[in-house]
């Protein structure tokens, strides 16, 4: 059949019908089916020939025309859509290197083979504008909640019509062993949206704690206005939750408000999620405070925090033990992910036997160093001092507190000290250079004897060596892996220093070795000085 000889105005009623059905622009089908006509013509006339089709917007007519394209002599390698300025004046008056030269050519017959060729290409760029719709449509999308029809399910995977698409809620998104019909309806988080070869991906959760924040906020008219915050959420999905919420209006109570009246509030939430138990908390700044709430329904005795090691100690009494920890731990684990803090929890009588071990391991250093009896050194040891350092270079004062020491007695003391860690630090020296260690990493200042020996046993024995060191490397820190804080050593882990030291002592070790020129340090440091200012002016206008 010749394309002259078809109705031309189908052409436009086919593009507008598949453009309604496919809700995307009836221009981009047109486009679709020039290049599909193109094509044939290209398999008619030579695929070597720059064959391009028009169809007029308002008649359907499609017109039929080869391009040529001037090009420089040297460059003539297609003789079928190019040619040189000389060749051009055949047909152009005057023609330049770039000019082109249209001219129309008769309509092709479309024959079975090249229709089918023009379905795919138009079947492909319809896809392809849809897939584009479908993306421009849910990008911005992701981190809200969806309503969806359930179209099937396979292999765990639950296939869901979104309106203009299709999403996929995988097998682990799922809470528990939900399990749903073709044409059920369902409430997901739409998780991520992601432009892929075979198009848009929409990736839906039920088990995400940002689902359960915005079921809330659909909920708590205070949490949608801002009023209330929701600061923090931990799930075991489908099994229990933890919420954490402040309120930025004193007059409102976060913890009523999301409970709602009767608990109407909380309870549509835990309906959505399955019946899944979700305690409410109040969000504190301060850490200790935060996590006695985030136990609940614990009662916390002491609370201990190691602020660097992101680390915490808990004392329960020994009922509330198990309470606080929760089956199979899941009341102390999600108390974890809602503080970002690693806890430990042990009972009053633990803790009561861990200090009675310090203690008495404390009072053995002093009775073997300074040659004190028991009791004297258990004196010291209540007065709060725990290692040699502390009893050779204190202040006098602090030791004339103690009952029965005068000043001979604290001179006595302090003496002896200084001679065990003379003693200490020339074993270590001597201990280190049989080690390897090189006079520049002894003599860089900021390191102990103790620490160079440590460093020599983790085989770094020159300046050179210690520059090229991390940070963590030496102060030691914490990995996340799989979702689990994993520590990492560092080799003067054991002398308490901070990560901040241990970068300033790297930065200097490089200096010295004139890695790093001190003026861009300076400059750096300007920097961060110019931005602790501003910020601090901003709270203050605050």
């Amino acid at each position: 059949m010749a394309i002259t000889s078809a109705n031309q105005l189908e052409l436009l009623q086919t593009a507008e019908a598949v453009a309604r059905e496919k809700m995307i622009d009836p221009g981009l089908v047109v486009e679709a089916m020039e290049e599909s006509l193109a094509r044939a013509a290209k398999s008619r006339y030579g695929a070597e020939m720059d064959i391009r089709v028009d169809i007029d917007r308002k008649t359907g007519k499609a017109t039929f025309t080869r391009v040529r394209t001037v090009v420089e002599d040297e460059e003539l390698e297609n003789y079928q859509a190019e040619f040189t300025v000389e060749q051009a004046k055949q047909y152009m008056a005057d023609p330049k290197v770039g000019d082109t030269y249209v001219e129309e050519v008769p309509p092709v017959e479309m024959g079975r083979i090249a229709a089918q060729s023009a379905k795919q290409v138009i079947l492909q760029k319809v896809r392809e504008a849809e897939r584009d719709r479908q993306f421009e449509e849910f990008k911005d999308r992701a981190g809200t909640i969806i309503n969806g029809l359930v179209k099937r399910e396979e292999y765990g995977n639950v296939i869901v019509d979104v309106g203009a698409g299709e999403a996929i809620l995988r097998r682990n998104e799922k809470i528990g062993r939900e399990s749903y019909r073709p044409n059920d309806r369902i409430r997901v988080y739409i998780k991520d949206v992601r432009r892929e070869q075979r198009g848009p991906q929409i990736f839906l959760s039920r088990t995400a704690p940002e689902f359960m924040a915005e079921l809330f906020k659909m909920e708590v008219p205070e949490i949608y206005d801002g009023i209330i915050e929701i600061k923090a959420v931990a799930r075991d999905p489908g099994s229990r939750a933890k919420i954490a919420v402040i309120s930025h209006d004193g007059s409102i109570d976060p913890v009523g408000a999301c409970v709602g009246m009767r608990g109407s509030r909380v309870q549509a939430v835990v309906n959505e999620l399955q019946g899944e138990k979700i305690d409410i908390i109040p969000w504190n700044e301060d850490q200790p405070t935060f996590l006695v709430n985030a136990l609940q329904p614990a009662e916390v005795s002491k609370v201990v925090l190691d602020e660097e090691a992101g680390k915490i100690e808990v004392v329960v009494p020994e009922e509330q033990l198990s309470l606080a920890i929760g089956r199979r731990g899941q009341n102390v684990r999600l108390a974890s992910q809602l503080t970002g803090l690693d806890i430990d929890i042990m009972t009053e009588e633990q803790e009561s036997q861990r200090r009675q071990a310090e203690f008495e391991l404390r009072t053995k250093l002093f009775m073997d160093n300074l040659d004190l009896d028991e009791f004297f050194a258990q004196l010291l040891v209540s007065e709060g001092f725990t290692n040699l350092e502390e009893v050779a270079y204190v202040e006098v004062d602090e030791l004339l507190v103690i009952d029965g020491v005068d000043e001979d007695t604290a001179g006595e003391l302090q003496a002896r000290a200084r001679d065990v860690l003379e003693a200490q630090n020339k074993a270590a020296l001597d201990n280190a250079r049989a080690l390897g260690v090189e006079d520049s990493l002894v003599e860089f200042e900021g390191l102990t004897p103790q620490m160079i020996e440590a460093l020599a046993k983790d085989d770094v024995k020159t300046l050179e060596d210690f520059a090229t060191c991390a940070d963590w490397e030496l102060a030691g820190g914490w990995t996340t892996v799989n979702g689990e804080r994993v520590k990492d050593d560092g080799a003067l882990e054991p002398f308490e220093i901070t990560l901040e030291e241990a970068q300033t002592m790297i930065m200097t070790a490089r200096v010295m070795l004139g890695w790093v020129d001190p003026t861009e340090l300076e400059g750096d440091a300007d920097e961060d000085d110019a931005e602790t200012d501003g910020e601090n002016a901003e709270e203050a206008e605050a």
